[in-house]
């Protein structure tokens, strides 16, 4: 049987077992709609206000301040339109960065139809946004801040504490995309003064289709979709309790062993990193160098297309990315490459390997192993590549 290493965990993760348990029973047995009277619904209820509870816990907030949505992208949307739309009359000026999720950028891109304005920040080399540049692009207009925690293509963690700090003073909503910090990070949405937080269960090992939208008490937002009473008349549609039970389960084991779990993917992104390193030439590692996320290696190889290296890759039962999954299936280079710097040329030779709970140190040596023979391969048809050895 050919050797499969999944190293895509950034697009999405395995449902763990403990956390498949603990749905199943509300498939089959614990069915009733929460929103009936009767007991059987009653355990669907509980079970819903007890996830509540444990992903509250989890960000520091109040369970009150949780409401479920579909996913991350709806969490965007809702925090972005909701807001836009609550506050059109304080003013519509927005600001956000050149490298955020694509769940934000074609949200703002929308609002902006809509009359709104939107300043888009330049990160620097690392992917790291210019709080200066922060500052001066604050108006009187400006009625929201949204920055992702940490980027989902390069890695890259932002001062969040700080432009909490800076939207706080201003008296200005923040919103962070947290889809990708999440069960890596330590977070505080007090400490870190976080009005909004998106959240997405998939991505940190529960099930695909449920995430949240943190709100605090007080934040003044539309409801993103009208209907029934559910989610305290702020979300309507009947509730994915399945889903519900599975996140809550999720990110109570993610923060139960959150230590022991990024000391072992640093780890094992440092050898990873190291022995490509040393054993391909002409390679860039893209984002912080170590302010990033712990599983989060994203390189690029020059004198190769990204899609024969993945393409590649895949024969030999490895899975990768070439950045984000939601923008995988297109040819164009990432935009959060372009935005660090990178020449087109250079940012279509990308490969994002995201490293999760069920990875090795051998299949790091695997990756590498079969990393050497694929590059050379596909080098050795590059004219480009000859003649950078001999002006070398």
């Amino acid at each position: 049987m050919k050797k499969f290493v999944y190293m895509d965990n950034s697009a999405t993760t395995p449902v763990k077992r403990e956390v498949l348990n603990e749905m199943l029973p509300y498939f089959t047995e614990k069915y009733g709609n929460p929103s009936s009277i009767y007991s059987l619904g009653n355990q669907s209820k509980v079970a819903i206000e007890s996830s509540r509870e444990k992903i509250a816990k989890a960000i520091g907030a109040n369970s009150k301040e949780v409401f479920f949505t579909a996913g991350g992208s709806e969490a965007d949307n809702w925090a972005l339109k909701g807001v836009a739309f609550a506050n059109r009359k304080k003013g519509n000026h927005i600001i956000t960065s050149k490298i955020e999720h694509h769940g934000i950028l074609h949200t703002c891109q929308y609002l902006e139809k809509q009359g709104f304005k939107v300043t888009y920040l330049d990160v620097d080399e690392y992917g790291t946004v210019d709080l200066d540049e922060l500052k001066k692009s604050i108006t009187d207009e400006t009625i929201l801040i949204s920055i992702m925690f940490a980027n989902n293509e390069i890695g890259t963690i932002q001062p969040i504490k700080e432009i909490g700090n800076i939207a706080k003073e201003k008296g200005i909503y923040f919103h962070t995309d947290a889809v990708q910090a999440i069960g890596h990070i330590k977070i505080d949405v007090n400490e870190l003064n976080i009005d909004m937080l998106s959240m997405s269960a998939h991505k940190f090992y529960g099930p695909k289709g449920i995430g949240a939208l943190y709100i605090r008490q007080g934040v003044k937002i539309d409801p993103l979709i009208a209907g029934g009473g559910q989610e305290r008349n702020r979300r309507a549609g009947t509730e994915n309790v399945p889903g519900i039970v599975g996140m809550g389960k999720a990110i109570e084991l993610a923060y139960e062993n959150l230590d022991a779990h990024n000391s072992k993917l640093i780890s094992l992104r440092e050898r990873l990193i190291k022995k490509v390193f040393e054993n391909i030439d002409y390679v860039r590692l893209n984002g912080h160098p170590t302010n990033r996320l712990p599983g989060n290696v994203n390189f690029c190889f020059k004198f190769i297309e990204g899609e024969s290296l993945l393409l590649s890759l895949d024969m030999e039962g490895i899975a990768g990315s070439s950045g984000s999954a939601c923008t995988s299936g297109t040819l164009d280079p990432s935009h959060v490459l372009l935005a660090i710097g990178l020449p087109h040329e250079i940012a279509h030779g990308s490969l994002r390997l995201t490293l999760g709970d069920f990875n090795s140190e051998e299949e790091v040596d695997y990756v590498v192993e079969k990393l050497i023979e694929i590059v050379a391969r596909l080098r050795a048809m590059s004219p480009l590549y000859d003649k950078a050895k001999e002006d070398k």
